[in-house]
């Protein structure tokens, strides 16, 4: 009789025990979260594990060692309002036409071009936004009309205000204001405000992931940050012990240990897809008021110092941490690959990225699926790189670089102008484009030459 009694209590453990664990195989099965931090003119040796730091950044060396750190990873356009919109929409400024950076009331992005936050709306996913727009500020290109549930923050540079160092009367003509789902709730950004950006955009980000937990999200944080004019909470003031844009940087980094935290204490880690990048390179004209990059020139240029951006990215589901990469990719990827992970449908109007994965995940003898990837300042085409990063070409250009008169405290140094005839650089032996290759590899440019020309036809010549 004991043993009828103990094999059935046996059989109910068994039962009970399959129950439980059937919850957790549904999870396995749910589309990933997707969750993008994209930071605005910091420089590529800001963070660990990119650059020789003086700033302790432990919760992006924390985010690097659970995820891949991409070397080589590309804007199309190093400047606010062109990098943003390749981003979301996955195509080419020369497709969208913005260039540059748009002031307020600008039309920006038109909507005849879906963007991440509609695609993935579309497909059931809940989505928020929290940071700095920049890609429109009209009411159906603002982003409550662009496929975010839930917004706050700025709709252009937190520099385009009545302070302005060098044109306040020019930038001061409409006010800087801060809305909130749809509406200004703040109607003239003060300095007191501003010093509390970075904390407002994460504290909402934090509280999108705690309420949204059980459901699909796609979370999109473009910090004003690092972006001059330089403000962080009192907690960071003199905290990096290296000047404001060093307590600047501290700020941002507990801003992505703050999200990673929630993440994990919501239990939805493993499955949620995390992005860390940048608009484009550092600001150099403001002197200690900027980051640093190793690269040619910086933000402004097609130089490697204005358009590649420290990037990681993790997903523990799926990504062996604590990697490296070295493959060329752009922003203009992320959108494809990440409809391609969650299963969600693509644009149905032609897009310029392609599906990444197999070079992200590492996958042996993985190739770029790109022939070339290209380059604009402003509205002009000046640069092309071979898809697998080895070869770039610079049309001839002129280019702005720092002059003697440097910028410190705020306040921008003078640029100067320069010129570059068609030059050909090997990124993988020269990632400085120092010398130029012209001479030696006519075959090389001469190909890039063509693609270039094929490029120009399909967006600049209509």
């Amino acid at each position: 009789m004991k043993s009828l009694v103990f094999f059935g209590l046996f059989c109910i453990t068994i039962f009970l025990s399959s129950c439980s664990q059937q919850p957790a195989k549904q999870e396995e099965n749910k589309q990933p979260n997707v969750v993008i931090i994209f930071l605005d003119d910091s420089g590529y040796n800001d963070f660990s594990p990119f650059g020789d730091l003086f700033i302790e950044t432990p919760n992006v060396k924390s985010l690097a060692e659970e995820g891949v750190s991409f070397k080589n990873f590309y804007v199309p356009q190093a400047v606010c309002s062109a990098s943003r919109a390749a981003l979301l929409s996955g195509c080419y400024p020369g497709r969208t036409k913005v260039f540059g950076a748009h002031g307020p009331k600008e039309r920006g992005l038109d909507p005849k071009f879906p963007i991440i936050g509609e695609v993935f709306k579309a497909a059931g996913y809940k989505t928020g936004f929290f940071g700095k727009w920049h890609i429109g500020d009209q009411e159906d290109t603002r982003p409550q009309s662009r496929g975010f549930d839930e917004t706050c923050g700025l709709m252009y540079s937190n520099d385009m205000w009545k302070h302005h160092p060098e044109n306040p009367e020019y930038w001061g003509r409409f006010p800087l204001q801060f809305w909130e789902n749809g509406k200004v709730i703040i109607e003239d950004v003060d300095s007191s405000d501003q010093q509390y950006l970075t904390r407002w955009y994460t504290e909402h980000a934090v509280d999108f992931i705690n309420r949204h937990k059980d459901e699909p999200f796609l979370l999109y944080v473009p910090h004003s940050m690092s972006h001059v004019p330089l403000f962080c909470s009192p907690e960071f003031k003199g905290k990096s012990g290296v000047g404001l844009y060093g307590d600047v940087i501290s700020e941002l980094d507990w801003s992505v240990g703050e999200i990673n935290k929630a993440l994990k204490e919501n239990g939805i880690d493993e499955n949620t897809i995390v992005v860390f990048s940048s608009d484009n390179g550092p600001w150099i004209a403001y002197g200690n008021h900027a980051g640093t990059t190793p690269f040619r020139e910086a933000k402004g240029t097609t130089f490697d110092g204005g358009t590649r951006s420290a990037t990681i990215i993790k997903y523990p589901a799926q990504l062996e941490g604590n990697k490296e990469s070295s493959d060329a990719l752009m922003t203009i990827d992320l959108l494809p690959t990440l409809c391609h992970l969650a299963n969600v449908p693509l644009p149905v109007t032609e897009i310029d990225g392609k599906n990444v994965w197999d070079l992200i995940s590492g996958k042996p003898d993985a190739k770029n699926p790109h022939d070339y990837y290209a380059f604009t300042n402003n509205n002009e085409f000046q640069a092309i790189m071979s898809g697998d990063g080895k070869w770039k070409l610079h049309l001839p250009h002129n280019y702005r670089t720092m002059s003697e008169i440097k910028g410190k405290d705020g306040l921008p140094g003078k640029y100067r102008q320069e010129h570059i005839d068609l030059s050909l650089f090997d990124m993988e032996n020269d990632p400085y484009e120092i010398t130029n290759v012209l001479e030696q590899h006519p075959e090389i440019a001469e190909h890039l030459l063509q693609l270039a020309d094929q490029h120009k036809q399909k967006f600049f010549n209509n």
